[in-house]
Order: C-alpha cells, then structure tokens, then sequence
C-alpha cells in the first residue's frame, strides 16, 4: 500500500508549531489557521496547504469575520503589516477563495484516503465496521436521508459501546455528487473511515473548513472529529 502524503502533523495539535492571527492576534496551532500568500504580482491568494513559498500572514477568523475586516479595511492594513508593503491588491472575493480552497482539500484528502484504502463506501459495509468495533469516524453527505444515517449512528454507538450518548457521524458541507467526484466512486452517501490516523488527518482538516463557513450552514452535526482526534494522539 502506497504511503500517503500527511498533510497534518504526527503530532496532537497542542504540540504543533503555533501561529498568531493578523485579524485577533490570538496564537493557535498552525493546522488550525489558513495561511494567505503573497504572489509575485503583489496579489493576496489562499495558501491553505501551507506550501507557497516565501512570507505568510494567517488568520483564524470565520468566513463572516474575515468579509467584515475587509470591507472595513482592517484586513489590508493587516495584510500591510504582515507582508511589509502596502503595495498589495486583495481580491474582492477572497473570503470565496478561502471557503473553496478548503472545501478543494479536505475534499482532496478524503480521495487520497479512500485509495489509500483507509475508508469505507456503502452502508452495509460501514455498518458491519461499526458494529464489530472497527470504525473511528462516520460522515454522512449533506443530502444524506435521515433514517440511513440514524441507522448507522446507531451501529456505531452499539459497536463502540456508547448506547445511550449523542454520538453520531459528521453531517459534511458537501452533498453525495461532491463526494462521489471527490473518490471517485458512485453515488457516496455516507463514509466510515477504518484508520484511526486517517481519521485524524480528516478530522483536522474538516474542523477548519466547518470553522470558516460557520456551524450553522451545516446541518445537524454530530461529534467525533474530536474522538478521532483523541485517538490519534
């Protein structure tokens, strides 16, 4: 099996190297934040996979947040700073950028992780994995039926003995055409995914995307990013 490339630390992300907010100041973990880079033209892109070279400014802000200082003009003047130049041109729909640059790679990781082999299409077999004990993290498309997903909530809850708690998949951004492309496969519903550091990879990277278009434009959400999280560490 080919090793994937890991786009998040080994590490949990209480030891990962830190980064301070143009927007807030605040210092969080850098898997936590979208790095914004400088272009040779002097143009502010999304760099959320961190890989652009030279000088960045990160921000921790939610899609709202980050439209506001824009518009208001604390965002260039932040940007001003971080960058030491105010020769800089934001574009209009930065914030848009933003929102589709982390939808591209969390999107992106799921695909590498399902040819990889680290997770699970279908709702028999995720849950036959759920009741046997060997699921670390359930997600259900946007559009996903209500009574498929409670019905594998359920195996998972009944598999890793947690009857009677609020334990349920992740409710994604994103509908089953999305992720049918994203794995290249037909008509994905619902996905369970078997490895634990696989699931941690996912849960960083869903977290920051679910962070920046806002809890509630995605509907009913569970837990478990967290518990993969734990897992992994």
């Amino acid at each position: 099996m080919r090793k994937l490339p890991n786009e998040t630390p080994s590490k949990p992300l209480d030891r990962a190297p830190h980064r301070k907010c143009i927007l807030t100041g605040e210092s969080l973990p850098q898997e936590a934040l979208v790095r914004l880079a400088l272009s040779p033209d002097n143009a502010i892109a999304p760099d959320v996979r961190a890989k652009a070279p030279g000088r960045g400014a990160w921000i921790s802000v939610d899609r709202s947040a980050l439209e506001t200082a824009q518009a208001k003009g604390i965002l260039k003047g932040a940007l001003a700073r971080a960058f030491k130049t105010g020769t800089l041109t934001i574009p209009d729909d930065l914030a848009g950028q933003v929102e589709k640059a982390l939808e591209r790679a969390t999107l992106d990781r799921l695909g590498l992780e399902s040819r990889g082999g680290m997770l699970l299409t279908g709702s028999e077999k995720i849950e036959t994995a759920a009741r046997q004990g060997d699921l670390n993290m359930l997600l259900h498309a946007a559009d996903a039926g209500r009574d498929g997903s409670a019905k594998l909530d359920q195996a998972w809850r009944v598999g890793s003995d947690r009857e009677g708690q609020d334990v349920r998949g992740q409710i994604l951004p994103v509908d089953r055409q999305g992720l049918s492309v994203a794995l290249g496969r037909q008509n994905v519903v619902h996905i369970g995914i078997t490895d634990k550091r696989a699931a941690g990879r996912i849960s960083h990277m869903l977290d920051r995307w679910r962070h920046f278009i806002g809890s509630d434009k995605v509907g009913g959400a569970s837990d478990d990013g967290g518990e993969a999280e734990k897992k992994v560490a």
